[in-house]
């Protein structure tokens, strides 16, 4: 099993939804997390927030590239309608040639609708323009020859994208997904999987063998490892620590729904409306309680879990890797019969 971390810098106070870190404060977190050997650092993509966001992300990134030696480094995710596809080409490339191949490439969609208003882009228009915007991006990292490209939304005529990136054809793309179509989409092109820190365990178990599953069905071996499951992290030492904790948990569930929610649409999910004391899709609780959680998510194939973590200190990586981690037993894993 292998453990990432998941979320962005803040600057000024922080926010409701994250943590109240600064951003010399991230940095030190990220290089904490590749001392104690985390496997990964992704990073959101949020603009216009107020409330002291970080949201030039592939810089972060980049900076992050000279700052580390070991760690994977990943957008979770690039939201493309908002994006110059080939401008966008070059700084993923340069990125991965900085960080020596480490970059990890999360793209999608984008669904604050608030978002897309501030960038006066309708979101009626989201999907073709994601779409033609990834094929674009992923024709610029990998053509070697010049080309030109005539859509509805860009323009370009007689270009090449320099760099070209370390990682080829180009770097691992990361997409989301939750229903079993997308999963299986997302197998079927030989991406990896991001699955959101909302779903249940049991939820989390099948859409990660929905994933493996349709690897083998198209032609790609098992592997549950390029599946990362986001999950809340909050560690506790007493229960007054905990009902602060599950408070926390229920403000961050109800802002996600509200940012979540499309003009005319039901809020997604009954957010409000979920159990934290009995949810079990956060790890929130002493070291042995999420141990036990982890050990579920073990069993049952998940092997790449990604942790937003509440209080973003090297104290609690070292609580999760050192006391935690170790009560953890990893199955083995059944033999593959697909051929990569």
């Amino acid at each position: 099993m292998k453990f990432g971390i998941f979320g962005g810098g803040k600057i000024g106070k922080g926010n409701p939804l994250g943590d109240s870190y600064a951003f010399q404060e991230f940095i030190r977190y990220v290089l904490d997390a590749e001392d104690l050997g985390f496997d990964s650092a992704f990073m959101v993509e949020h603009h216009f927030t107020g409330v002291g966001q970080i949201s030039a992300s592939l810089a972060l990134l980049t900076y992050l590239a000279a700052r580390t030696k070991r760690i994977r480094l990943g957008s979770a995710v690039i939201v493309l309608p908002w994006h110059n596809p080939v401008l966008l080409a070059e700084q993923v490339a340069a990125l991965d040639v900085l960080s020596g191949g480490r970059y990890e490439m999360g793209v999608g969609r984008g669904y604050r609708k608030d978002e897309f208003e501030r960038f006066c882009i309708p979101m009626s228009e989201a999907q073709e323009r994601y779409l033609e915007c990834f094929q674009l991006l992923m024709k610029s990292l990998t053509s070697k020859e010049r080309f030109s490209h005539h859509g509805k939304y860009w323009n370009f005529e007689d270009i090449v994208v320099e760099p070209a990136p370390v990682q080829q054809p180009h770097p691992p793309v990361w997409m989301a997904g939750g229903t079993p179509q997308g999963i299986e989409y997302v197998a079927s092109q030989g991406y990896s999987l991001l699955l959101d820190q909302l779903a249940s365990i049991n939820e989390i178990i099948q859409r990660v063998n929905i994933y493996t599953a349709a690897q083998e069905k198209h032609g790609f071996a098992r592997d549950p490892g390029r599946c990362g499951v986001t999950r809340a992290l909050h560690i506790i030492k007493s229960e007054s620590e905990r009902q602060k904790a599950y408070e926390r948990r229920r403000e961050t569930i109800k802002k996600i729904g509200d940012l979540a929610k499309r003009p005319g649409a039901a809020n997604p999910g009954t957010f409000a409306d979920v159990d934290i004391a009995n949810d079990d899709a956060a790890l929130i609780g002493t070291p042995e309680e999420i141990a036990e959680r982890l050990q579920k998510l073990a069993d049952g194939g998940v092997e790449y879990v990604m942790l937003t973590n509440a209080t973003a200190t090297r104290e609690s990586l070292e609580t999760f890797m050192h006391k935690i981690v170790p009560q953890v037993k990893i199955r083995q894993p059944a033999p593959s019969k697909a051929v990569a």
